[in-house]
């Protein structure tokens, strides 16, 4: 990894940090969700100072390049991402429909 690399992969890690502390701040984000993404960016800077851990994953999961196993992680994150908000808007949709029913039922008993 080149100096231009890492200093480009630490800056996106210490912006990512920056910008999620900020939306937590301003109450943009719910702090329930922002571990994920500070544990995101920690993971990064991580990866970008020990290098040889990334070269190690690489060959742990058997691919031919570091780059691919970023990739792969990157993959394999936003699929959890995916699944973990198809979960919440499950479970959401299932509590609006209750609460539809029953608003519509007490309407029916008032009239």
């Amino acid at each position: 990894m080149t100096a231009q690399q890492k200093f480009f992969a630490l800056l996106m890690g210490a912006g990512l940090f920056f910008v999620i502390i900020e939306m937590v701040r301003r109450r943009r984000l719910a702090e329930e969700y922002s571990f994920l993404w500070l544990f995101t960016g920690a993971g990064i800077i991580v990866l970008v100072i020990w290098y040889d851990l990334l070269e190690w994953l690489t060959l742990f999961i058997g691919a031919k390049a570091p780059t691919t196993t970023l990739f792969i992680f990157g993959l394999v994150f936003l699929m959890l991402i995916n699944l973990h908000y198809s979960i919440k808007i499950t479970k959401l949709t299932r509590q609006l429909k209750d609460l539809a029913q029953k608003i519509a039922m007490e309407k029916k008993i008032d009239s």
